[in-house]
C-alpha cells in the first residue's frame, strides 16, 4: 500500500513538473545590422508569466525553470547555436517581470532572417521562426495571415518587430513576485 501511494505521489509530482508552462505577453525584436550579413539581435520579453495547469498554480516550478534553463542555463544557446556573445538579464519594468537577451549573429540565418540577394528585402517568417507568436507591429511590411512574413527594405540597418504571445488572463500567474523574492534573497 505504501509503495502504491509513493508511486501515485511521484507520478503527480512528475505531471506537475512536466506540465509547467512559461510564457510572455509580448516580445520585441531589434535586429541591428553591423556588417554585410551580421549584427546584433536584442529580444525583450515583456510580462513573463506562468500558465496554470488546469487550475493548479505551477509558478514556482516555472520560475525555477526560468532561472535554471534560461537565465543560468543554456536554453538560449541551444535555440541560437551559432550566436555569440549572448547576454541575459531579468528586470522589473512597469510592474511586470521582463527579460532582455542580446546576441551577436555572424550571419542572417543565425538570427532567423533571410535575404535572397543584396537588393531583396530582409525577411522573417513569423509562423515558422516564432511558433506561437502573432504579429503586432514592425518598421517593415507584414504580408498578413496568408503570407506571415515581415519584409524590411534592404537599405535599413535597424529592423524592429513586436509580437504578442499570450494575453494576461485568469489562467496566468505573473512571475514578478517570485523574481522580487529571489532578488531579495540573492542580495541584488
Amino acid at each position: 500500500m505504501k509503495r502504491h501511494v509513493f508511486v501515485l505521489l511521484a507520478f503527480a509530482l512528475l505531471a506537475i513538473l512536466v506540465s509547467s508552462c512559461l510564457t510572455v505577453e509580448k516580445k520585441e525584436y531589434t535586429f541591428t545590422l553591423t556588417g554585410k550579413n551580421s549584427g546584433t539581435l536584442t529580444m525583450k520579453f515583456i510580462n513573463i508569466m506562468s500558465i496554470k495547469d488546469d487550475s493548479t498554480d505551477v509558478s514556482n516550478e516555472d520560475f525555477e525553470e526560468l532561472l535554471t534553463n534560461y537565465l543560468n542555463g543554456d536554453q538560449i544557446e541551444k535555440d541560437y547555436p551559432t550566436a555569440i556573445n549572448i547576454q541575459k538579464k531579468l528586470f522589473e519594468e512597469n510592474g511586470q517581470l521582463c527579460a532582455i537577451v542580446s546576441m551577436d549573429f555572424p550571419d542572417l540565418a543565425t538570427a532567423r532572417l533571410y535575404q535572397r540577394d543584396k537588393k531583396s528585402p530582409y525577411m522573417l517568417c513569423i509562423k515558422s521562426a516564432l511558433d506561437s507568436e502573432s504579429y503586432l507591429d514592425s518598421n517593415g511590411e507584414y504580408g498578413g495571415e496568408i503570407m506571415p512574413v515581415v519584409f524590411w527594405d534592404s537599405k535599413l540597418t535597424k529592423l524592429t518587430l513586436s509580437t504578442e504571445v499570450t494575453q494576461s488572463e485568469e489562467n496566468t500567474v505573473s512571475l514578478l513576485g517570485k523574481y522580487r523574492k529571489w532578488k531579495k534573497e540573492a542580495g541584488n
